[in-house]
């Protein structure tokens, strides 16, 4: 089965080797026909602790890492310092 791959945004980057992850999912609500935003968080694991907040990331399914750390950033692009 393949993995699960997500783009999101890190919001927090406090943890050791963990990030939080904004996930946003857009779908067309079936009674309003109206396009809903919806989002959902995920740690996911950061090695070097490469990633800061603000960044867009995604993220892979990986093994249990932890007790709520299911996620792996495999790539992203930083935001621009000013």
């Amino acid at each position: 089965m393949p993995k699960r791959l997500l783009q999101g945004v890190v919001v927090s980057d406090k943890q050791d080797k963990t990030v939080v992850v904004r996930v946003e999912r857009r779908f067309t609500h079936p009674l309003l026909k109206k396009t809903v935003r919806r989002s959902k968080k995920y740690h996911a694991h950061d090695e070097g602790n490469a990633w800061k907040e603000g960044d867009t990331v995604w993220i892979e399914e990986h093994r249990p890492l932890s007790k709520l750390k299911n996620w792996i950033v495999v790539q992203g692009e930083k935001r621009a310092e000013v």
